[in-house]
């Protein structure tokens, strides 16, 4: 799998690729990440990549050519493995806010994909003849603005790089994840560690029960109580997708009735 970044500011990620339980995917080549300035393909002293909107306003906008150039290097550099596998070209992938809603689902996707080239926009945005040749695909992180799309790229590339083989400690443990489907989609539950009492506050009974089935249900009862609370619409998905039992509907029904 491997990510071509293009970015302004490609020191951003020296720190999150080195750091952190996933950086055994990224040093292993599991999750192989390939950063490309765009400035190095501008041309003049001054290695322009930006310029004027036309049509006035505040701001600047990255221009098309430097881009060009750059993702035409990326092509270049990824064209024989590509070829080896007989594969299309590498999708390109805008952080913009008019993009999918970065979702469980939509990063397994990808974490299952041979990769992608990001494109990390920055200032008012990108000339938008680059973004109709060029993108094919668009990410948001969610209703809000940030400074440039390179945060965007570290919280893709570290929530699919966890879900590669080898990478946690626990192989199991992203599916304890909230949103996976491992959980039904459900948010998950309380976690404790020692000591039992900390504050006066004490660790739940059936956590120390040493009874699974008990524990199990106080952790699923746990989902349950939080998704519902926060999240609801997330128990009516699993509501119409059937994967909810007799004992989760009455358990919810109960919690009901005592709001």
């Amino acid at each position: 799998m491997r990510f071509d970044i293009i970015t302004l500011f490609p020191e951003l990620f020296a720190p999150f690729l080195e750091s952190g339980v996933t950086r055994r995917a990224y040093s292993s080549g599991q999750v192989a990440v390939h950063l490309w300035n765009p400035r190095d393909w501008a041309e003049g002293n001054y290695r322009r990549v930006d310029d004027r909107p036309f049509g006035g306003g505040p701001g600047m906008v990255m221009m098309a050519e430097p881009l060009q150039r750059c993702l035409e290097a990326i092509r270049s550099a990824r064209a024989e493995v590509d070829a080896q596998e007989q594969a299309e070209p590498a999708p390109v992938v805008l952080f913009s806010p008019i993009g999918t809603t970065l979702k469980h689902a939509v990063v397994a996707d990808w974490a299952e994909s041979r990769g992608a080239v990001l494109l990390c926009g920055r200032y008012e945005g990108i000339d938008q003849r680059f973004i109709n040749r060029n993108v094919t695909h668009q990410l948001s992180l969610g209703d809000f603005v940030l400074s440039g799309g390179e945060l965007a790229a570290m919280v893709l590339l570290d929530s699919l790089a966890r879900l590669q083989p080898g990478v946690l400690n626990d192989e199991g443990s992203f599916q304890q994840d909230s949103f996976n489907p491992a959980l039904d989609g459900l948010l998950d539950c309380p976690h404790y560690t020692r000591p039992e009492v900390w504050n006066d506050q004490e660790v739940p009974a059936a956590l120390l029960s040493g009874h699974h089935s008990n524990i199990e249900r106080w952790r699923r009862d746990q989902r349950l109580s939080i998704t519902a609370e926060h999240r609801p619409e997330l128990i009516e998905q699993a509501r119409e997708q059937g994967l909810l039992n007799a004992k989760d509907e009455g358990f919810l029904a109960k919690t009901a009735s005592k709001l």
